[in-house]
């Protein structure tokens, strides 16, 4: 029945766009998690595709209720009227997928017509940051764009400003908006990590944002300091940081670092940096390095509003000493960024 193991972790891309090609050929239906209480092995977000001949992919509770929702995801195909089910995951189901304790899980199962996930999946590739909104009483769903302006009504607006909110938090969810149930399902760009120099401090760093779900990269020239030894499993990128950055092009998903406190790498970066939309950009050093940081970049043509972006020192203040400590502060404060915006400064 199932392509593989029902507790595979298939990815929602994967999962999307394996429903979109099953789509072109016959009937399928997507059930997607929209709401939990208690310990749920999926949150929010997380999906299974089933066609009509019941092969699926994805999950939505690791193995707990994935045969329940097949069942009914089968009747939707047949019927195109979808559905919103509730499920409660015992204490022993949830022992035997790795939860302490039992919750409650709310699934959607929708049919999926053609044109349901194209231009979703369009956005996706274009790395486009949208919301998908699904009003759970009748089934209408819509795309939202964080850089659209308000809607006609206050419904719309309402939308809008949980939608942004969503994609801030990067965190689907579901919101009463009025009298209704709107179902928030964020679709970010993934987020990335460029850190310029391949120094001590980098290796924790790397490390740490990839568990935290950063793509990194790693830039640094000098062959001797980026290698595959000291940055296992990490992007390396050898060009000259300004070249790298360009051609990386940082997006509001993007965070920058600079570690080398070596002017002739850092700079270069930073001034691509401070070009682009990154949503954070910090640079290791003193404040006395930093003011002669500030210095170079207003003799190179940066306003005060653009220098002021930078981060430095780098880092919470936090009292942090060995490098890891280091690593850990900034991380935090990429993180402070991603989900506080404006609010967050050091």
């Amino acid at each position: 029945m199932a392509d593989g193991d029902v507790g595979k972790r298939a990815r929602d891309d994967d999962v999307l766009n394996e429903a979109a090609k099953w789509r072109a050929v016959r009937k399928v239906a997507l059930a997607t998690v929209v709401a939990t209480w208690g310990s749920s092995p999926r949150p929010a977000g997380s999906h299974l595709a089933v066609d009509e001949n019941g092969k699926m992919i994805g999950s939505v509770s690791g193995g707990c209720i994935e045969g329940a929702v097949v069942t009914e995801a089968l009747e939707v195909m047949r019927t195109g009227a979808p559905k919103l089910l509730e499920y409660g995951v015992t204490n022993e189901l949830a022992w035997e997928v790795g939860l302490a304790c039992g919750g409650t899980v709310e699934v959607y199962v929708e049919r999926l017509e053609e044109d349901t996930l194209g231009p979703l999946l369009e956005d996706r590739t274009e790395k486009r940051a949208v919301v998908r909104a699904v009003d759970l009483s009748t089934g209408a769903h819509t795309l939202v764009y964080p850089e659209a302006a308000s809607g006609p009504d206050a419904g719309d607006s309402e939308i809008l400003s949980v939608a942004r909110r969503g994609l801030q938090d990067d965190r689907s969810r579901t919101h009463a908006v009025g009298e209704r149930r709107v179902f928030v399902e964020v679709f970010n760009p993934p987020k990335r990590l460029l850190i310029v120099g391949a120094v001590h401090i980098a290796q924790p760093l790397s490390r740490m944002a990839s568990v935290a779900g950063y793509d990194v990269t790693v830039i640094d020239p000098r062959a001797s300091f980026a290698t595959d030894e000291r940055f296992p499993g990490i992007s390396l990128n050898g060009e000259w940081p300004d070249d790298a950055m360009r051609a990386l092009d940082p997006d509001r998903r993007t965070a920058v670092v600079t570690l080398t406190h070596d002017p002739k790498l850092d700079d270069p970066g930073l001034e691509v940096a401070l070009k682009s939309h990154a949503f954070y950009v910090g640079a290791l050093g003193s404040r006395k390095t930093h003011a002669g940081r500030v210095e170079r970049l207003t003799m190179a043509g940066f306003a005060e509003a653009d220098i002021a972006r930078i981060h430095a020192p780098v880092g919470l203040d936090i009292g942090a000493v060995s490098p890891a400590e280091i690593a850990v502060s900034v991380l935090a404060q990429i993180t402070q960024k991603l989900h506080r915006g404006t609010e967050a400064r050091a």
